[in-house]
């Protein structure tokens, strides 16, 4: 299973946020880049990068930042945040992250998605962003009437790859994340899901990987020291 600890980037700075929450937020002390080659040097490969700001506003705010972090990082990067054109997929494939993800995009515009999956094939993930089992939009703010779990197996058909779920109430509470819907994530076939929110525990690595879950993305855990690093990554590969 792979690992991704996160960076989210408001205002050029690493932040966390509590259920999406922008008026809970927490804001981390250094380098947004020196924090991505202190993952690097605890033995990540890969980062997961948000612009917050451009979930919520749709605007890249953050692109100079992300630009510096993918090119002194050297990891797997993937990016989402305020994605909701092929110019921005595009200028962010140039730059060389490995994977752009989409949320809002593909929900509003399915069709578009599906002929930006079929142009840059794996290079696409989407992010189902949930809560009470619904799909929330506009950087968790906006909620839908479209069903997850459904949007997820939707997803699969179209030929989408890679799948980051989150359940929006587990998201930095420290709490546990919402294991019944990796098990029932794990079954739909062709796809790979990153899990995403709430992660705390070493158990539930190791319950993850059991599952099939492809990766798990990991915040406020690790910036609270609540999880080692080094140690989840071990886990993680089965050591």
């Amino acid at each position: 299973m792979e690992i991704f600890p996160a960076i989210d980037l408001k205002d050029g700075k690493a932040v966390r946020l509590f259920q999406g929450n922008y008026n809970k937020m927490t804001v981390y002390g250094g380098d947004p880049v020196e924090i991505a080659q202190s993952f690097k040097d605890d033995g990540a490969l890969n980062l997961h990068l948000v612009d917050l700001d451009g979930a919520k506003d749709g605007m890249p705010a953050n692109f100079g930042i992300i630009k510096k972090i993918v090119e002194s990082a050297q990891l797997f990067v993937e990016v989402g945040g305020g994605v909701r054109d092929e110019e921005r997929i595009s200028r962010y494939i140039e730059l060389g992250v490995g994977r752009v993800i989409v949320g809002t995009l593909a929900v509003k515009n399915f069709e578009f998605l599906c002929e930006m999956v079929r142009k840059y094939g794996d290079k696409i993930a989407v992010s189902v962003d949930v809560m009470d089992g619904y799909a929330a939009i506009n950087g968790w703010h906006d909620p839908t009437g479209v069903k997850g779990m459904d949007f997820c197996i939707r997803l699969a058909g179209a030929g989408v790859e890679t799948v980051i779920y989150t359940d929006i109430s587990k998201d930095g509470a420290l709490k546990g994340t919402n294991l019944e819907a990796y098990s029932m994530l794990s079954e739909i076939e062709g796809l790979k899901v990153i899990a995403s929110g709430g992660i705390s525990f070493e158990s539930e690595i190791l319950q993850l990987r059991e599952k099939g879950i492809h990766g798990a993305i990991l915040g406020k855990a690790l910036y609270s020291g609540i999880l080692d690093l080094r140690r989840v990554i071990q886990l993680a590969e089965g050591k």
